[in-house]
This record gives structure tokens, C-alpha cells and sequence, in this order.
């Protein structure tokens, strides 16, 4: 069983069917998996994205400045951390955001060592506001705490349960990878998460795990090292 972890939510995981905002019930199952998970004493990371209110990467954003559009997606992101944390606490899970752009009226800045002694005490920790600067992704936010707080493995919560040689929902034939390395990713093109967080998790051997957060009771199997998804190693 994994003791330390860094989970990668994307945004519109919680915007469920309707694609845009947030589905309390979508919430409802992601904290009841993620509060079963914190009760086998596993100290939980997580980053979460804002594609479902704003990507600076969108089609929304073509004609703003690259700078002003990561910031508005930096902002969703908060909106997003602060919507898990209430559903959180309501399952009586200590929990903290941490955002890496001030806002103290709302969430604690992040600062790494607050962050270590939060998961110590078992409080589940909410990085938000990405990493803080323009032109990089959550991806690369993900694998930048789960390297600083030192996490045992980086678990990107994906639609599809793994990495595949092609798009499993637009070719049928598809393979997946049950073990795959990153250099194999960077060679191959897959588009499993950005280049620089697929750089930085290779550098620094930081293992990752691919898998469907739609089949209930996911989380729970993968930090309890059943063969679920695909593993990604250096």
C-alpha cells in the first residue's frame, strides 16, 4: 500500500455529464472515494484542474493575452479546490487548500514545509492555483508537489483505464500499455500528460499511475497496489 500520494484530477472530472461547473453528486462520489481512501491512513496530495470553468489553452481564450488566460484558469482551479474541500470536511476530513497564488482570505499559500506537516497529521492537502506561473499545466503542478513533498507515486485520474498507443474512444483497436516508460511516452508521442511533467517525472524517477476514476472504488485499488490502469515508471 502506497503512504504518501499526489492524486491529478482534471476539472471536468467534477463538471461530470454536464461538462461545464461543477456536479455535486460527481463531488459526492470523488470525496466518498477519497475519504476511504484518507481512513486507511494513506496522506493524501491533490491537484485539480479548472478545465470546466476556464482553460488558457482553449478555444475561449484564442484571441486573449497567453498570460491573462493562464491566470483565469489558475483562478478555476482554486474554484475547484475549495468545492472539494467543503465536500471533504462534510465527511469529516481534515482538509487545507494550499494555493501558489496568495489569496489568504481563502486558502493558505503554499509553502512546502506547512504542506509535509499537514499530511502528517493526516489533513488531506488541496495544491491549487497550479503552479503558480503562466504557461505551465496542472500536469506539470502535479508532478512538481508529488517531487516536493516527496510522494511515493503520482496518480493521474483519467476517462479511459490507462495509456494506449492511440485514443482508446476513437480507435477501436486500440492497445494499452500496462507498464510503460516515460522515455517510451516522450518517443511515442503519447499524449498521456504534457512534455514537461513527463520530463520532470523521468528525471526524477517519480513513478505514475494511469486509470478510470469512473469505475467505482479505483482510487481504493490502485494505493492498495492492485494491477489497475497503467503503471508509468522511469
Amino acid at each position: 500500500m502506497y503512504k504518501r500520494i499526489v492524486l491529478k484530477l482534471s476539472g471536468e472530472a467534477l463538471a461530470g455529464s454536464r461538462g461545464f461547473g461543477l456536479d455535486a453528486d460527481k463531488i459526492a462520489g470523488i470525496t466518498g472515494e477519497i475519504a476511504d481512501v484518507h481512513a486507511l491512513g494513506v496522506e493524501i496530495g491533490i491537484v485539480v484542474g479548472g478545465g470546466n470553468f476556464f482553460r488558457g489553452m482553449a478555444e475561449q481564450a484564442k484571441a486573449m493575452d497567453r498570460v491573462s488566460a493562464d491566470n483565469m484558469g489558475m483562478l478555476s482551479t482554486v474554484i475547484n479546490a475549495i468545492a472539494l474541500q467543503d465536500a471533504l470536511e462534510h465527511r469529516d476530513v481534515q482538509c487545507r487548500v494550499m494555493s501558489a497564488v496568495s489569496m489568504d482570505q481563502m486558502a493558505e499559500p503554499y509553502i512546502r514545509r506547512r504542506a509535509q506537516r499537514h499530511l502528517e497529521k493526516g489533513r488531506v492537502v488541496i495544491f491549487a492555483a497550479g503552479t503558480g506561473n503562466p504557461y505551465f499545466s496542472t500536469d506539470t503542478a502535479a508532478s512538481l508537489r508529488a517531487m516536493e513533498i516527496k510522494a511515493e507515486v503520482l496518480l493521474k485520474a483519467t476517462k479511459v483505464d490507462g495509456v494506449y498507443n492511440a485514443d482508446p474512444v476513437k480507435v477501436k483497436d486500440a492497445v494499452k500499455y500496462d507498464q510503460i516508460t516515460y522515455m517510451d511516452i516522450l518517443n511515442k508521442g503519447l499524449r498521456v500528460m504534457d512534455l514537461t511533467a513527463v520530463s520532470m517525472c523521468k528525471d526524477n524517477n517519480l513513478p505514475m499511475i494511469v486509470f478510470n476514476m469512473n469505475q467505482p472504488g479505483n482510487i481504493r485499488r490502485v494505493v492498495l497496489g492492485e494491477k489497475v490502469g497503467s503503471l508509468v515508471t522511469a
